[in-house]
C-alpha cells in the first residue's frame, strides 16, 4: 500500500471511531486499536526496507552489528511506545499513557547500554 491509500485508511478509521464514540466509547478504542494493527501491518515492508538499508550502509561504513543493533532496537522501542501511549490517551487513559512512555524511555536507556559502554572503551583506549 502507498502512503496516501494508508493515510486515506487511518482518515476514515478516525471518523468511524468519532461516530462510534458517541454510543460506545469500548468499541470507538477497539475500532483505533484494530486500524493502528492495520497501518503497521502495511507498514512493516517500510521498516524491513529501512532495516536492510541501514544494514547496507553499515557494511559500507564498516560499522559493526554489535552497533547497529542498539540502534534499531531503540527505533522500535520508540514507535511502540509512542502508538500504545496513543492508544491509552484515547481510551482516556492518560496516566496510563504516561507509564508506558517513562518505560518506554527506561527501555530505551537500557537497550543502549551496549552502546554508551562500545564508546567509552573507545574514548578510554585513545587517552
Amino acid at each position: 500500500m502507498d502512503m496516501l491509500a494508508l493515510a486515506v485508511a487511518g482518515v476514515v478509521a478516525a471518523l468511524f471511531a468519532v461516530a462510534v464514540r458517541q454510543r460506545t466509547p469500548e468499541i470507538a478504542v477497539l475500532l483505533g486499536a484494530a486500524a493502528c494493527l492495520f497501518l503497521l501491518w502495511h507498514t512493516l515492508p517500510l521498516l524491513e526496507t529501512i532495516r536492510d538499508v541501514m544494514k547496507e550502509l553499515a557494511g559500507l561504513a564498516n560499522i559493526s552489528p554489535t552497533v547497529l543493533r542498539p540502534m534499531l532496537q531503540t527505533v522500535g522501542l520508540a514507535l511502540v511506545t509512542k502508538l500504545s501511549a496513543a492508544l491509552c490517551r484515547d481510551a482516556g487513559e492518560g496516566g496510563v499513557a504516561a507509564f508506558v512512555e517513562t518505560a518506554g524511555a527506561a527501555t530505551g536507556v537500557l537497550v543502549s547500554l551496549p552502546l554508551l559502554k562500545m564508546v567509552l572503551h573507545l574514548v578510554m583506549g585513545l587517552l
